[in-house]
């Protein structure tokens, strides 16, 4: 990355758009610590993160959750929806009861009924492990959540519903979404703001119409003509 700098403020969410290889899920495990950053800073509310590691990491992972392109693979097959969507209070060593009611609750916030607990990932479609996702991701009440290509692999109608329910949950819980997508269609319509990514650098920012309808880089230009 080469002087990538944005923010996002609560009940934002930020579109990163780009073309396999310009950066887009390097920048998610840059803020996530899967990777530490050679320069410059992280901030979350304030708070420097940047040189953080170990158990120094765990408040900050309770900020920042992560939903990924593939639900399914994101479950353990061997574990139920329910050990996973649990697990991050189970390691703050919330009691068992207190979890499962809590899990139960935003599954059913997610539009699943609180018996998907009990199932496992290869018993549900796409669509409703998204959902699980989702709500695995809620269970330790994040400030941010990014979405890696969430609704790439989604039909059509399963898409547009997670993304209404990310909607939904976003007024409600004055969430900030950092939101990673190559359907600019999609990015145009969910995404309060826009910025492009090409080799590892941002070439553009702006609001959503303004990228995508008028786009002002050559990279953009490009990135618009080929997907529209």
């Amino acid at each position: 990355m080469d002087h990538v700098s944005f923010s996002v403020c609560p009940g934002e969410i930020l579109g990163v758009v780009g073309e396999s290889g310009s950066g887009k899920s390097t920048i998610a495990k840059l803020i996530t610590r899967q990777i530490d950053p050679t320069t410059g800073r992280i901030e979350i509310d304030g708070q420097d993160v940047t040189k953080l590691s170990g158990r120094a990491l765990i408040p900050v992972y309770a900020k920042i959750q992560m939903v990924f392109q593939s639900p399914a693979g994101s479950f353990d097959p061997r574990r139920t929806l329910g050990d996973g969507i649990c697990e991050s209070l189970r390691n703050k060593g919330v009691p068992k009861a207190e979890r499962e009611a809590k899990a139960r609750s935003l599954l059913e916030q997610c539009g699943l009924p609180g018996e998907f607990l009990e199932r496992y990932p290869h018993q549900v479609s796409g669509g409703q492990c998204q959902r699980a996702a989702i709500a695995r991701a809620l269970m330790c009440d994040p400030r941010v959540l990014i979405f890696d290509e969430a609704t790439s692999a989604l039909d059509v109608t399963v898409q547009k519903q997670i993304i209404e329910l990310l909607q939904q949950l976003q007024k409600e819980k004055k969430l900030a979404y950092l939101f990673i997508c190559h359907n600019l269609a999609l990015v145009q319509q969910f995404c309060d703001r826009v910025v492009v990514l090409y080799d590892g650098k941002i070439v553009e920012q702006g609001m959503p119409d303004e990228v995508i309808l008028c786009p002002q880089s050559d990279y953009a230009k490009r990135l618009v003509d080929a997907i529209f």
